[in-house]
């Protein structure tokens, strides 16, 4: 079962995605955030303890792919977006294949998969190159994750909208 969660920033996401009901164990948290500075690592510790003992925590900001490899039970990947980020700007030309790796590997995996990820299109179009491009990869991958998932929710407000 593949599960995406999207929408805007602050709107729900992670709490929906760890609160599904039908989460089964061995639970896996990926997080894909690259902890650069002190805010970051201050956030990720808060959001470790928010977990709680019951969740296991791989940090991989790179090749979710080959982490997918081989879990069972229920795995949430947060975020999408950050780890697009991340490969952008390792090396822009290789984003669109590493997508299609993500995507094989999530209609692969033996686990229940909860991708996290932001609706970025939906807000003014930027006003530089690289703003532009992370947009159009985001709006492109989030598409392409969309299309082979079981369940897709729109968080808004906190609320959950199912989409498909």
């Amino acid at each position: 079962m593949i599960t995406l969660v999207t929408g805007g920033a602050r709107s729900g996401k992670t709490r929906q995605a760890l609160s599904s009901a039908d989460l089964k164990a061995p639970r896996i948290y990926i997080a894909t955030a690259e902890l650069l500075d002190d805010e970051m690592q201050q956030r990720a510790i808060r959001h470790r303890a928010e977990r709680g003992g019951q969740w296991y925590t791989i940090e991989e900001p790179y090749d979710v792919a080959a982490r997918l490899r081989g879990l069972h039970g229920s795995v949430v990947i947060d975020c999408l977006t950050l780890w697009l980020s991340n490969w952008m700007l390792r090396n822009e030309p290789e984003v669109q294949d590493q997508i299609e790796n993500l995507c094989t590997a999530l209609r692969a995996s033996e686990a229940d998969v909860i991708a996290i990820t932001n609706e970025i299109g939906s807000s003014v179009v930027p006003d530089n190159v690289i703003a532009r491009s992370f947009r159009d990869h985001s709006g492109l991958m989030n598409q392409r994750v969309a299309s082979i998932a079981d369940r897709v929710f729109l968080m808004v407000c906190g609320i959950a909208v199912q989409v498909k």
